[in-house]
């Protein structure tokens, strides 16, 4: 079995934030799920580099986009070390074998006479790097970046989303392109309906910074469609066939609500004008709002990442945005609550491991498999993970470590005194239970999950260095 998993490409405009953070450790921890279940994963993220907004800040900067890009995408790279990530590739637009394939996914669309040049007015948002209509804006505003949209009239190349729409529809009904959550689908199928046609270049004499149209050096491709094809490139399309033949088609985009459309719509539209076979699945998360508000300077209630970090580490900060934030909905970030989470971590899985394993070197207690697991939560975690709700699944094994923190204070081994085989047993369970909830947290907290899980490796049971230190 495969399972490849992709998230969106960051554009580099600025350092990566704490939505950046949190998409990156949600698709990590569905691969690392996967690879548990002994499946073969390839796990894509990268860097989303040309377009119009990088072509100004160089001129800002009085440096060439190459070089603005190959700056700012370190601290993008630099994530899989600071939160643990398990990514196969770092796929960065730029890249020579992506290129390749951009151009030959717009040939295939082209002799498909999916492709044509018309003359376009329309309402240009630059943050968004997307055209807008006037019903998509709120008080004449993109409602993403509060900023009105510029008036653009120019010859594009543009896409015959018509001649799709059908066939999209019916692989979004019928399931073959998953969408999670289930009202996501709904927006999609409605969205469907309203949209036209769609532009795929920008004219070369205002858009220099991007890969050109094969056979028209007057135009530039739209950021869009060179950006979606990453998810090609990355696994080996048109040059490593053996790899893509395996990988392909993605099992799962994991994605933000305000690109949707570009990845439910245009991008499946894109494979089939490329007679490629679509993607089967899209998780599309919320964002994270601080105070019950926007993340905004101007209001200040912006999260530092490095502040993040720095709070508790790597695996406070990945069981805090798993736990905190519903995987498919807007969630809190407050410190407040960051510090609530890392108490019951601290209190819940650090008292219970150190308990145990205190109890199991006193009384020179050995892990045993014929001791009774005291509840099974696989059936229910793996659900979880199936309807994508990596919260809820976190909520399964929460209410399991309760259990046996429970089981020991009605049990009170510490005062058996004389019956050693009731000690050995209730021990016993809770190593059991011990084991099988690092387990289940290993694709959330890898480096908590592995400490733990190692006193299992050695020959006698050993009193836990403490894992939350309080701080």
């Amino acid at each position: 079995m495969k399972f490849y998993i992709t998230t969106a490409i960051d554009y580099l405009n600025g350092r990566p934030h704490i939505g950046h953070v949190f998409e990156k450790i949600v698709a990590d921890t569905i691969a690392r799920y996967h690879r548990e279940k002994g499946e073969e994963v390839f796990f894509l993220t990268g860097s989303d580099e040309h377009g119009f907004k990088m072509q100004q800040m160089a001129e800002k900067e009085g440096i060439t986009p190459q070089e603005l890009v190959d700056r700012n995408v370190k601290e993008f790279v630099a994530m899989k070390e600071r939160f643990n990530l398990s990514f196969d590739r770092f796929i960065r637009t730029t890249d020579p074998d992506h290129i390749e394939v951009v151009k030959k996914i717009w040939e295939r669309c082209k002799s498909k006479g999916d492709l044509y040049l018309k003359k376009y007015q329309g309402l240009y948002c630059t943050e968004c790097e997307s055209f807008k209509k006037e019903s998509d804006l709120v008080s004449g505003k993109c409602p993403d970046h509060d900023r009105a949209p510029d008036a653009v009239e120019e010859e594009n190349w543009f896409f015959k989303l018509a001649n799709y729409k059908d066939k999209i529809r019916e692989l979004i009904t019928n399931g073959n392109l998953k969408i999670y959550p289930e009202h996501r689908k709904k927006e999609v199928l409605n969205i469907l309906n309203e949209l036209e046609d769609f532009s795929v270049s920008r004219p070369k004499e205002k858009l220099t910074w991007g890969i050109e149209v094969p056979d028209d050096s007057t135009q530039v491709m739209y950021v869009w469609f060179d950006a979606l094809a990453n998810y090609l490139s990355g696994v080996g399309a048109f040059s490593d066939e053996e790899k893509f033949r395996k990988y392909w088609p993605a099992d799962l985009h994991v994605i933000g609500k305000d690109i949707t459309r570009f990845h439910a719509i245009y991008w499946p539209a894109m494979l089939l004008s490329a007679d490629i076979e679509p993607s089967k699945g899209i998780l599309v998360h919320g964002h994270i709002i601080s105070g019950g508000k926007k993340m905004s300077k101007t209001l200040g209630n912006t999260i530092d990442v490095d502040e993040a970090l720095g709070r508790y580490g790597v695996d406070a900060l990945r069981y805090f945005l798993l736990r905190e934030i519903p995987t498919t909905e807007d969630g809190d970030f407050t410190w407040e609550r960051f510090d609530i989470r890392y108490n019951e971590l601290a209190n819940g899985l650090g008292n219970l491991v150190s308990r145990v394993t205190n109890l199991a070197e006193k009384n020179n207690i050995a892990f045993s498999e014929k001791y009774q697991d005291l509840e099974n939560i696989s059936e229910e975690y793996d659900k979880c993970f199936t309807e994508l709700r990596l919260d809820k699944a976190l909520e399964v094994v929460a209410k399991k470590i309760e259990a046996c923190n429970n089981f020991i204070a009605k049990e009170e081994p510490w005062a058996i005194k004389d019956d050693k085989e009731k000690l050995e047993e209730i021990i016993g369970i809770c190593l059991v239970a011990i084991k099988d909830i690092a387990g289940k947290l290993l694709p959330f907290i890898p480096e908590i999950s592995e400490k733990i899980l190692s006193i299992f490796k050695q020959e006698k049971i050993v009193k836990a260095e403490p894992l939350f230190p309080k701080k």
